[in-house]
């Protein structure tokens, strides 16, 4: 490498992104009728998407079967090789296949397309060559040719696969649109994932609860207070009125403040020193929802609250961090 000066090695990778670049815009030309024909049969599909393919086309294939899955479109791989010794059992009348092959002459897809077509499922290729033995027997097609490889030999797969990427990402988004998928319905699918934690988990999932959210009757001196919140590691308790219902909090602040107000604090009833209508967030309420109250607020504890205001769990700052909502 050091018989090559930075500049060069900067200009031939800017080379690449250039000729790569201008691949994936020419596709823009080719957004036309057969565009429209392979969506509307992969958006009336009422069975899987299949996509097969070989070589870097198949990974290509893997990375899009993955897309339409997480994206609200029913889908599977399956290796073009693997598929004539004993996976074709997979495919349905009902399903399409979309078969990925720049060529459209790679030996292992021109002997699957035959069993497809007496399967009965419809046949999408994505191909650079329209003229190919693919093009001839699909349903319909999107044609990804681009002008030259990135690859100085122009033998490795480069703009065409960069492109046939680019197309199968075009094809996922817009079927996405198609069928009104929304957040909501990519976190279901993403239950793990920050989004999915975010629009799906709510407070009572991450709560602390029972013996962690101490829970005192107003008529409970300071000193017994506190060896509750000690009892239970918790910076607060709730405090309720004799039905139960969340009449104010008790805080490490409170303690604080009232320290040198009162030199009997430790005899004092809670009710006297504790913070009145505090703020609160309710169990069924978003996690993420809590932590915009908590920001807004500008306080690391709230109580959780039932329908009924009941107290039912506290919610710290910490709880929302370690379930990856901060």
């Amino acid at each position: 490498m050091d018989r090559f000066k930075s500049a060069e090695i900067i200009g031939w990778a800017k080379e690449v992104l250039s000729i790569e670049a201008e691949g994936i815009a020419s596709l823009e030309d080719s957004l036309d009728e057969n565009f429209l024909n392979a969506i509307r049969i992969l958006s009336a599909c009422k069975g899987k998407i299949v996509v097969t393919g070989m070589g870097k086309a198949g990974i290509i294939g893997q990375k899009f079967s993955a897309t339409l899955s997480s994206t609200g479109t029913s889908s599977f791989w399956l290796h073009a090789a693997e598929a004539v010794h004993g996976d074709l059992g997979r495919i349905e009348e009902n399903d399409v296949v979309v078969v990925l092959s720049y060529s459209g002459e790679t030996e292992e897809i021109k002997n699957l397309i035959p069993f497809i077509r007496q399967i009965g499922a419809k046949i999408i290729a994505i191909t650079g060559n329209l003229r190919s033995s693919l093009s001839r027997y699909v349903d319909g097609f999107i044609n990804v040719k681009i002008n030259k490889e990135a690859c100085p030999l122009g033998l490795a797969p480069t703009t065409s696969t960069t492109a046939m990427l680019a197309a199968c990402d075009a094809v996922s988004v817009t079927l996405q649109k198609i069928k009104g998928f929304e957040e909501k319905d990519f976190a279901f699918f993403h239950p793990r994932g920050s989004l999915g934690r975010k629009l799906l988990l709510r407070v009572k999932d991450i709560m602390r609860k029972k013996r962690f959210n101490p829970v005192v009757g107003q008529d409970m001196l300071v000193k017994d207070v506190l060896v509750k919140i000690t009892s239970a590691h918790a910076g607060a308790a709730s405090v309720v009125d004799a039905s139960k219902k969340l009449v104010g909090i008790f805080t490490d602040g409170d303690l604080r403040r009232n320290l040198e107000r009162y030199p009997n604090l430790l005899r004092k009833k809670v009710k006297d020193v504790m913070t009145k209508g505090p703020v609160v967030v309710k169990d069924d309420d978003l996690a993420s929802q809590a932590l915009k109250v908590l920001e807004g607020k500008k306080i690391d504890e709230v109580p959780v609250v039932d329908k009924n205001y009941c107290p039912v769990g506290m919610l710290d700052v910490q709880d929302l961090i370690a379930a990856g909502i901060l």
